[in-house]
Protein backbone atom coordinates (compact mmCIF):
# COMPACT_ATOMS: atom_id res chain seq x y z
CA UNK A 1 0.00 0.00 0.00
CA UNK A 2 1.41 3.31 -0.99
CA UNK A 3 1.99 5.89 1.82
CA UNK A 4 0.24 9.44 2.07
CA UNK A 5 1.93 11.88 2.10
CA UNK A 6 1.47 15.80 3.31
CA UNK A 7 3.74 17.86 1.64
CA UNK A 8 4.66 21.74 2.98
CA UNK A 9 4.45 24.58 0.45
CA UNK A 10 3.77 24.59 -3.62
CA UNK A 11 6.66 26.10 -5.10
CA UNK A 12 9.56 24.34 -7.16
CA UNK A 13 10.52 21.81 -4.20
CA UNK A 14 6.73 20.93 -3.32
CA UNK A 15 5.16 20.98 -7.10
CA UNK A 16 8.66 18.73 -8.16
CA UNK A 17 7.83 16.04 -4.80
CA UNK A 18 4.39 15.97 -5.88
CA UNK A 19 4.82 15.58 -9.79
CA UNK A 20 7.39 12.67 -8.97
CA UNK A 21 4.43 11.02 -6.70
CA UNK A 22 1.96 11.37 -9.47
CA UNK A 23 4.60 10.26 -11.62
CA UNK A 24 5.25 6.77 -9.64
CA UNK A 25 1.29 6.15 -9.97
CA UNK A 26 1.45 7.18 -6.36
CA UNK A 27 -1.87 9.97 -5.36
CA UNK A 28 -2.37 9.48 -1.87
CA UNK A 29 -0.28 13.05 -1.29
CA UNK A 30 -1.34 16.36 -0.33
CA UNK A 31 -0.08 19.56 -0.97
CA UNK A 32 -0.73 22.30 2.10
CA UNK A 33 -0.08 25.76 0.74
CA UNK A 34 -0.75 29.14 2.67
CA UNK A 35 -1.11 31.23 -0.39
CA UNK A 36 -3.98 31.09 -3.09
CA UNK A 37 -2.00 30.00 -5.37
CA UNK A 38 1.33 27.95 -6.35
CA UNK A 39 4.71 29.45 -7.04
CA UNK A 40 6.20 30.00 -3.79
CA UNK A 41 9.03 32.61 -4.03
CA UNK A 42 7.60 33.09 -7.87
CA UNK A 43 4.47 33.90 -6.95
CA UNK A 44 5.39 36.57 -3.86
CA UNK A 45 7.96 38.13 -5.70
CA UNK A 46 6.08 40.72 -8.20
CA UNK A 47 8.28 44.00 -8.06
CA UNK A 48 9.50 45.55 -11.19
CA UNK A 49 12.26 43.71 -12.88
CA UNK A 50 11.81 40.53 -10.82
CA UNK A 51 14.25 37.77 -12.43
CA UNK A 52 15.83 34.73 -12.12
CA UNK A 53 20.26 35.27 -11.93
CA UNK A 54 20.05 31.49 -13.14
CA UNK A 55 20.39 31.42 -17.22
CA UNK A 56 16.86 30.10 -18.25
CA UNK A 57 18.04 26.63 -19.78
CA UNK A 58 19.21 25.90 -16.49
CA UNK A 59 16.36 26.77 -14.55
CA UNK A 60 13.26 24.05 -15.56
CA UNK A 61 12.97 20.60 -14.25
CA UNK A 62 15.39 18.31 -16.06
CA UNK A 63 11.94 16.15 -17.21
CA UNK A 64 10.12 19.16 -18.08
CA UNK A 65 13.06 21.67 -20.03
CA UNK A 66 10.71 24.64 -21.12
CA UNK A 67 12.81 25.36 -24.37
CA UNK A 68 11.18 28.18 -25.74
CA UNK A 69 12.37 30.71 -23.09
CA UNK A 70 12.02 34.37 -24.38
CA UNK A 71 15.19 35.37 -22.59
CA UNK A 72 18.84 34.26 -21.87
CA UNK A 73 17.97 34.96 -17.80
CA UNK A 74 13.96 34.44 -16.88
CA UNK A 75 11.72 36.64 -15.93
CA UNK A 76 8.82 36.38 -12.93
CA UNK A 77 6.37 35.79 -14.77
CA UNK A 78 7.35 33.06 -17.50
CA UNK A 79 9.16 31.03 -14.29
CA UNK A 80 5.48 31.59 -12.76
CA UNK A 81 3.70 30.58 -16.13
CA UNK A 82 6.57 28.01 -16.37
CA UNK A 83 5.06 26.39 -12.83
CA UNK A 84 1.51 26.92 -13.93
CA UNK A 85 2.03 24.63 -16.60
CA UNK A 86 3.86 21.87 -14.75
CA UNK A 87 0.95 21.83 -12.01
CA UNK A 88 -1.75 21.23 -15.48
CA UNK A 89 0.38 19.18 -17.09
CA UNK A 90 1.55 16.60 -14.65
CA UNK A 91 -2.11 16.66 -12.94
CA UNK A 92 -1.25 17.71 -9.45
CA UNK A 93 -4.23 20.60 -8.75
CA UNK A 94 -6.68 18.13 -7.46
CA UNK A 95 -4.24 17.59 -4.26
CA UNK A 96 -3.85 21.00 -3.52
CA UNK A 97 -4.96 22.64 -0.65
CA UNK A 98 -4.46 26.31 -1.16
CA UNK A 99 -4.89 29.23 1.58
CA UNK A 100 -4.66 26.67 4.05
CA UNK A 101 -1.46 26.87 6.46
CA UNK A 102 0.08 24.01 8.47
CA UNK A 103 0.00 25.20 12.27
CA UNK A 104 2.40 21.77 13.47
CA UNK A 105 3.29 18.28 12.75
CA UNK A 106 3.46 15.97 15.37
CA UNK A 107 5.08 12.26 15.28
CA UNK A 108 2.33 9.90 17.07
CA UNK A 109 4.08 7.17 18.18
CA UNK A 110 1.76 5.09 18.92
CA UNK A 111 0.25 4.90 15.33
CA UNK A 112 3.89 5.76 13.73
CA UNK A 113 2.45 8.39 11.58
CA UNK A 114 2.51 12.09 11.29
CA UNK A 115 -0.83 14.43 12.87
CA UNK A 116 -0.56 17.30 10.80
CA UNK A 117 -2.47 20.54 11.41
CA UNK A 118 -3.57 23.70 10.06
CA UNK A 119 -4.72 26.81 11.06
CA UNK A 120 -8.50 26.44 10.11
CA UNK A 121 -8.22 23.51 13.03
CA UNK A 122 -8.14 20.89 10.26
CA UNK A 123 -6.19 17.35 11.69
CA UNK A 124 -5.01 14.25 9.24
CA UNK A 125 -2.75 11.39 9.86
CA UNK A 126 0.43 10.72 6.92
CA UNK A 127 2.62 8.41 6.80
CA UNK A 128 5.08 11.05 5.74
CA UNK A 129 5.72 14.50 5.77
CA UNK A 130 8.29 16.37 3.26
CA UNK A 131 8.32 20.16 3.66
CA UNK A 132 8.79 22.81 0.61
CA UNK A 133 8.76 25.76 2.36
CA UNK A 134 12.06 26.60 1.42
CA UNK A 135 14.90 29.47 2.25
CA UNK A 136 13.07 32.64 0.35
CA UNK A 137 9.43 32.58 1.94
CA UNK A 138 9.39 34.88 5.18
CA UNK A 139 9.95 38.55 4.87
CA UNK A 140 12.67 40.04 7.04
CA UNK A 141 11.94 43.33 8.27
CA UNK A 142 14.44 44.91 10.14
CA UNK A 143 14.88 46.44 14.00
CA UNK A 144 15.04 50.05 13.16
CA UNK A 145 13.18 52.35 16.26
CA UNK A 146 10.39 54.48 15.16
CA UNK A 147 9.14 52.45 12.13
CA UNK A 148 5.37 52.54 13.44
CA UNK A 149 5.81 56.42 13.58
CA UNK A 150 6.44 56.45 9.99
CA UNK A 151 3.18 58.17 8.37
CA UNK A 152 4.11 57.40 4.42
CA UNK A 153 3.58 54.09 2.82
CA UNK A 154 6.22 51.45 3.68
CA UNK A 155 6.31 47.66 2.36
CA UNK A 156 8.49 45.24 1.97
CA UNK A 157 10.24 44.40 -1.84
CA UNK A 158 8.84 40.94 -2.02
CA UNK A 159 5.11 42.23 -0.75
CA UNK A 160 5.40 44.77 -3.34
CA UNK A 161 2.40 47.36 -3.35
CA UNK A 162 1.26 47.68 -6.96
CA UNK A 163 -1.38 49.78 -6.14
CA UNK A 164 0.89 52.87 -4.82
CA UNK A 165 2.69 54.46 -7.79
CA UNK A 166 5.96 56.11 -7.20
CA UNK A 167 6.11 58.17 -9.87
CA UNK A 168 7.06 61.71 -8.53
CA UNK A 169 7.43 60.84 -5.20
CA UNK A 170 10.52 60.68 -2.20
CA UNK A 171 11.42 57.41 -2.05
CA UNK A 172 14.21 55.59 1.10
CA UNK A 173 15.37 51.94 -0.24
CA UNK A 174 16.78 50.32 2.32
CA UNK A 175 19.14 47.43 1.47
CA UNK A 176 21.10 46.70 -1.63
CA UNK A 177 21.34 43.43 -2.12
CA UNK A 178 20.35 41.18 -5.37
CA UNK A 179 16.15 42.25 -5.25
CA UNK A 180 17.18 45.83 -4.92
CA UNK A 181 19.49 45.98 -7.69
CA UNK A 182 16.60 44.44 -10.24
CA UNK A 183 13.82 47.17 -8.92
CA UNK A 184 16.10 50.43 -8.31
CA UNK A 185 16.65 50.85 -12.18
CA UNK A 186 13.03 50.64 -12.90
CA UNK A 187 11.79 53.36 -10.06
CA UNK A 188 14.69 55.66 -10.00
CA UNK A 189 13.68 57.07 -13.55
CA UNK A 190 9.66 58.06 -12.06
CA UNK A 191 10.78 59.09 -8.19
CA UNK A 192 11.04 62.72 -7.97
CA UNK A 193 14.24 61.34 -5.28
CA UNK A 194 15.44 57.76 -4.65
CA UNK A 195 17.81 57.38 -1.34
CA UNK A 196 19.46 54.23 -1.22
CA UNK A 197 20.56 52.69 2.03
CA UNK A 198 23.36 50.79 1.71
CA UNK A 199 24.97 49.08 4.94
CA UNK A 200 27.64 47.00 2.82
CA UNK A 201 28.76 47.40 -0.98
CA UNK A 202 28.22 43.76 -3.01
CA UNK A 203 29.94 42.65 -5.95
CA UNK A 204 28.02 43.03 -9.27
CA UNK A 205 28.64 41.27 -11.92
CA UNK A 206 27.64 42.35 -15.86
CA UNK A 207 24.88 39.98 -16.73
CA UNK A 208 25.12 38.38 -20.55
CA UNK A 209 21.22 38.89 -21.45
CA UNK A 210 18.62 39.34 -24.10
CA UNK A 211 16.32 38.24 -25.92
CA UNK A 212 15.89 35.01 -27.58
CA UNK A 213 14.87 35.60 -31.29
CA UNK A 214 12.26 33.88 -33.47
CA UNK A 215 14.69 31.34 -35.16
CA UNK A 216 16.88 30.34 -31.77
CA UNK A 217 13.15 30.33 -29.96
CA UNK A 218 12.56 27.81 -33.11
CA UNK A 219 15.97 26.15 -33.40
CA UNK A 220 16.00 24.87 -29.32
CA UNK A 221 12.18 23.90 -29.89
CA UNK A 222 12.77 21.80 -33.36
CA UNK A 223 16.36 20.61 -32.20
CA UNK A 224 15.75 19.11 -28.32
CA UNK A 225 19.33 18.23 -28.62
CA UNK A 226 20.63 22.06 -29.34
CA UNK A 227 18.79 22.70 -25.64
CA UNK A 228 20.29 20.29 -23.88
CA UNK A 229 23.86 20.70 -25.02
CA UNK A 230 22.86 24.35 -23.98
CA UNK A 231 22.14 23.55 -20.61
CA UNK A 232 24.89 21.29 -19.98
CA UNK A 233 27.18 24.34 -21.25
CA UNK A 234 25.31 26.19 -18.72
CA UNK A 235 25.68 23.48 -16.06
CA UNK A 236 29.67 23.27 -16.93
CA UNK A 237 30.21 26.24 -16.82
CA UNK A 238 29.01 27.49 -13.53
CA UNK A 239 30.32 24.47 -11.83
CA UNK A 240 33.82 24.86 -13.21
CA UNK A 241 33.92 28.35 -13.39
CA UNK A 242 31.80 30.05 -10.92
CA UNK A 243 32.12 27.30 -8.44
CA UNK A 244 36.25 27.79 -7.70
CA UNK A 245 35.58 31.60 -6.93
CA UNK A 246 34.01 30.40 -3.52
CA UNK A 247 36.84 28.07 -2.61
CA UNK A 248 39.94 30.64 -3.08
CA UNK A 249 40.61 28.50 -6.88
CA UNK A 250 41.72 29.64 -10.43
CA UNK A 251 38.97 31.89 -11.07
CA UNK A 252 38.69 33.63 -8.14
CA UNK A 253 40.48 36.27 -9.27
CA UNK A 254 39.70 36.47 -12.74
CA UNK A 255 36.05 36.89 -11.36
CA UNK A 256 37.04 39.74 -9.21
CA UNK A 257 38.67 41.60 -11.85
CA UNK A 258 35.88 41.37 -14.12
CA UNK A 259 33.75 42.64 -11.68
CA UNK A 260 36.02 45.34 -10.66
CA UNK A 261 36.12 46.18 -14.29
CA UNK A 262 32.70 46.70 -14.59
CA UNK A 263 32.36 49.20 -11.65
CA UNK A 264 34.89 51.06 -13.05
CA UNK A 265 33.38 51.31 -16.80
CA UNK A 266 29.61 52.04 -15.64
CA UNK A 267 30.71 54.67 -12.14
CA UNK A 268 32.56 57.28 -13.41
CA UNK A 269 32.91 59.33 -9.61
CA UNK A 270 35.75 57.82 -7.79
CA UNK A 271 33.57 59.05 -4.46
CA UNK A 272 30.83 56.88 -5.72
CA UNK A 273 33.08 54.16 -6.61
CA UNK A 274 34.92 54.01 -3.51
CA UNK A 275 31.26 53.48 -1.46
CA UNK A 276 30.64 50.86 -4.34
CA UNK A 277 33.66 48.78 -3.61
CA UNK A 278 34.12 45.66 -1.09
CA UNK A 279 36.13 45.28 1.17
CA UNK A 280 35.18 41.16 1.38
CA UNK A 281 36.13 38.59 -1.10
CA UNK A 282 33.81 38.13 -3.61
CA UNK A 283 31.22 35.10 -3.33
CA UNK A 284 30.99 36.09 0.65
CA UNK A 285 27.70 37.17 0.42
CA UNK A 286 25.71 36.71 -2.59
CA UNK A 287 27.34 37.85 -6.12
CA UNK A 288 24.64 40.42 -7.81
CA UNK A 289 24.32 40.03 -11.73
CA UNK A 290 23.24 43.20 -13.46
CA UNK A 291 23.74 45.55 -15.93
CA UNK A 292 21.45 48.49 -14.78
CA UNK A 293 22.18 48.63 -10.70
CA UNK A 294 25.46 50.53 -11.07
CA UNK A 295 23.99 53.15 -13.95
CA UNK A 296 20.74 53.97 -11.45
CA UNK A 297 22.95 55.19 -8.74
CA UNK A 298 24.27 57.56 -10.89
CA UNK A 299 21.13 59.58 -11.96
CA UNK A 300 21.12 62.97 -10.57
CA UNK A 301 17.76 62.10 -8.69
CA UNK A 302 19.57 59.22 -6.93
CA UNK A 303 21.71 59.27 -3.89
CA UNK A 304 23.47 56.38 -2.45
CA UNK A 305 23.76 57.11 1.30
CA UNK A 306 25.70 54.68 3.41
CA UNK A 307 25.59 57.01 7.11
CA UNK A 308 24.32 54.10 9.72
CA UNK A 309 20.25 54.75 10.33
CA UNK A 310 19.51 55.98 13.71
CA UNK A 311 15.78 56.01 13.32
CA UNK A 312 12.87 56.33 10.98
CA UNK A 313 10.91 59.23 12.04
CA UNK A 314 7.27 60.44 10.68
CA UNK A 315 8.84 62.11 6.98
CA UNK A 316 11.20 60.14 6.53
CA UNK A 317 15.09 58.67 8.13
CA UNK A 318 17.20 60.03 9.85
CA UNK A 319 21.03 58.86 10.03
CA UNK A 320 24.27 59.17 12.39
CA UNK A 321 25.03 62.57 12.54
CA UNK A 322 20.74 63.79 12.87
CA UNK A 323 20.39 64.18 9.40
CA UNK A 324 17.18 63.32 8.54
CA UNK A 325 16.38 62.46 4.63
CA UNK A 326 12.47 63.01 3.67
CA UNK A 327 10.47 60.60 2.40
CA UNK A 328 7.06 59.91 1.53
CA UNK A 329 8.00 55.79 1.10
CA UNK A 330 10.01 53.23 1.91
CA UNK A 331 10.95 50.14 0.70
CA UNK A 332 12.24 47.20 2.54
CA UNK A 333 14.47 45.06 0.31
CA UNK A 334 15.81 43.19 3.43
CA UNK A 335 15.64 39.85 2.16
CA UNK A 336 14.40 36.89 3.73
CA UNK A 337 14.79 35.39 7.52
CA UNK A 338 16.74 32.48 5.84
CA UNK A 339 18.06 30.84 8.70
CA UNK A 340 14.59 30.38 10.30
CA UNK A 341 13.86 27.23 8.58
CA UNK A 342 10.40 25.54 9.12
CA UNK A 343 8.89 28.20 11.27
CA UNK A 344 6.56 29.24 12.26
CA UNK A 345 5.09 25.75 12.08
CA UNK A 346 6.08 23.79 15.04
CA UNK A 347 7.26 20.37 14.72
CA UNK A 348 7.21 17.70 17.22
CA UNK A 349 9.24 14.47 16.72
CA UNK A 350 10.24 11.21 18.58
CA UNK A 351 10.14 11.02 22.44
CA UNK A 352 8.47 14.98 22.10
CA UNK A 353 11.55 16.64 20.77
CA UNK A 354 11.24 20.30 19.56
CA UNK A 355 13.06 20.79 16.14
CA UNK A 356 13.12 24.42 16.55
CA UNK A 357 15.11 23.58 19.91
CA UNK A 358 17.04 20.70 18.59
CA UNK A 359 18.10 23.78 15.87
CA UNK A 360 18.15 26.47 18.99
CA UNK A 361 22.36 26.46 17.21
CA UNK A 362 21.54 26.39 14.13
CA UNK A 363 19.55 24.24 11.31
CA UNK A 364 20.93 20.90 10.47
CA UNK A 365 20.09 17.80 8.40
CA UNK A 366 21.41 14.85 7.24
CA UNK A 367 21.97 15.50 3.11
CA UNK A 368 20.04 18.84 4.40
CA UNK A 369 16.35 16.09 4.27
CA UNK A 370 16.26 14.27 7.52
CA UNK A 371 17.11 14.57 11.41
CA UNK A 372 17.39 12.23 14.02
CA UNK A 373 14.28 11.74 16.20
CA UNK A 374 12.27 13.29 13.13
CA UNK A 375 11.30 9.95 11.28
CA UNK A 376 9.25 10.10 7.93
CA UNK A 377 10.17 13.54 7.87
CA UNK A 378 12.15 15.10 4.81
CA UNK A 379 13.01 18.35 3.81
CA UNK A 380 13.70 19.89 0.46
CA UNK A 381 15.96 22.78 0.24
CA UNK A 382 16.75 22.68 4.19
CA UNK A 383 19.72 23.31 5.58
CA UNK A 384 23.18 23.44 3.78
CA UNK A 385 21.52 22.57 0.34
CA UNK A 386 21.14 26.39 -0.94
CA UNK A 387 23.60 27.27 -3.93
CA UNK A 388 25.90 29.78 -4.62
CA UNK A 389 27.05 29.03 -8.29
CA UNK A 390 24.25 26.99 -9.60
CA UNK A 391 20.36 26.21 -9.92
CA UNK A 392 18.74 25.29 -6.57
CA UNK A 393 16.30 23.25 -8.90
CA UNK A 394 19.11 20.47 -9.43
CA UNK A 395 19.54 20.30 -5.92
CA UNK A 396 15.80 20.21 -5.56
CA UNK A 397 15.61 17.20 -7.89
CA UNK A 398 18.52 15.38 -6.46
CA UNK A 399 16.43 15.95 -2.98
CA UNK A 400 13.42 14.77 -4.44
CA UNK A 401 15.03 11.60 -5.94
CA UNK A 402 16.51 10.63 -2.62
CA UNK A 403 13.00 10.65 -0.88
CA UNK A 404 11.16 8.85 -3.69
CA UNK A 405 14.11 6.05 -2.64
CA UNK A 406 13.20 6.29 1.20
CA UNK A 407 9.34 5.51 -0.06
CA UNK A 408 9.79 1.65 -0.90
CA UNK A 409 12.06 1.07 2.53
CA UNK A 410 9.92 2.77 5.16
CA UNK A 411 6.61 0.65 3.25
CA UNK A 412 8.91 -1.85 3.73
CA UNK A 413 10.40 -1.62 6.97
CA UNK A 414 8.37 0.99 8.97
CA UNK A 415 9.36 4.40 9.95
CA UNK A 416 12.86 5.53 9.22
CA UNK A 417 14.88 8.14 10.99
CA UNK A 418 18.45 8.77 10.49
CA UNK A 419 21.04 7.62 13.15
CA UNK A 420 22.81 10.08 15.29
CA UNK A 421 26.22 8.84 14.87
CA UNK A 422 25.33 9.61 10.83
CA UNK A 423 24.23 12.98 11.85
CA UNK A 424 27.08 13.76 13.51
CA UNK A 425 29.68 12.00 11.18
CA UNK A 426 27.64 14.41 8.39
CA UNK A 427 28.66 17.38 10.41
CA UNK A 428 32.42 16.66 10.83
CA UNK A 429 32.37 15.97 6.79
CA UNK A 430 30.55 19.46 6.46
CA UNK A 431 32.30 21.50 9.21
CA UNK A 432 35.81 20.35 6.89
CA UNK A 433 34.22 20.94 3.48
CA UNK A 434 32.99 24.48 4.73
CA UNK A 435 36.13 25.15 6.10
CA UNK A 436 37.74 26.24 2.41
CA UNK A 437 35.36 27.97 1.80
CA UNK A 438 34.78 32.52 1.37
CA UNK A 439 31.74 32.14 3.45
CA UNK A 440 33.97 31.55 6.28
CA UNK A 441 35.37 34.62 6.10
CA UNK A 442 34.21 37.67 8.26
CA UNK A 443 31.08 39.26 6.42
CA UNK A 444 28.00 39.64 6.88
CA UNK A 445 25.28 37.37 4.71
CA UNK A 446 22.16 35.59 4.66
CA UNK A 447 24.03 32.20 4.97
CA UNK A 448 24.62 32.14 8.29
CA UNK A 449 22.78 32.60 11.50
CA UNK A 450 23.35 34.95 14.57
CA UNK A 451 26.42 33.13 15.94
CA UNK A 452 27.92 32.69 12.58
CA UNK A 453 27.28 29.56 11.59
CA UNK A 454 26.89 28.88 7.94
CA UNK A 455 23.60 27.13 7.97
CA UNK A 456 22.22 28.04 4.53
CA UNK A 457 24.83 26.58 1.25
CA UNK A 458 26.17 23.53 0.26
CA UNK A 459 30.21 24.11 0.44
CA UNK A 460 31.21 21.48 -2.58
CA UNK A 461 29.95 21.71 -6.61
CA UNK A 462 26.44 21.11 -6.81
CA UNK A 463 27.48 17.62 -9.05
CA UNK A 464 29.06 16.09 -5.50
CA UNK A 465 25.90 16.78 -3.98
CA UNK A 466 23.81 14.92 -6.47
CA UNK A 467 26.05 11.67 -6.12
CA UNK A 468 26.24 11.34 -2.63
CA UNK A 469 22.00 11.46 -2.65
CA UNK A 470 22.08 9.04 -4.94
CA UNK A 471 20.03 6.96 -2.76
CA UNK A 472 19.57 5.82 0.47
CA UNK A 473 22.10 3.83 2.48
CA UNK A 474 20.38 1.61 4.87
CA UNK A 475 22.74 1.43 7.41
CA UNK A 476 22.44 5.31 8.05
CA UNK A 477 18.93 4.91 9.39
CA UNK A 478 17.20 2.60 11.98
CA UNK A 479 13.78 1.39 11.57
CA UNK A 480 10.67 0.59 12.88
Amino acid sequence: MAPTVAIIGAGFGGLCMGIRLQMAGITSYTIYEKAGGIGGTWRDNTYPGAACDVPSHLYSFSFEQRRDWTRRYPAQPEILAYLEHCADKYGVRPHLRLNTEVTSAVFDEAVNRWRVTTADGDERLFDVVVSGVGQLNRPRLPDIPGMSSFEGTSFHSARWEHGHDLTGRRVAVIGNGSSAAQFIPRIAPIADHLDVFQRTPNWVIPKVDGEYGPRERLAFQYVPLLQAANRERIFQFVENVIYPVLVDGWSKRLVTNRAQEHLKQQVQDPALRAKLTPAYPIGCKRIVIDNDFYPALTRPNVDLVTDPITRIVPHGIETAGGTVREADTIIFATGFRTTDFLAPIEIVGRQGHLLHERWKDGAEAYLGIAMPYFPNLFLLYGPNTNLGHNSIIYMIESQVRYIMGCLPLLSAHGPMEVRQATMDAWRRALDRAMAGTVWEASCHSWYKNAAGRVTNNWPRPAAVYRRISRAPRREAYDFG
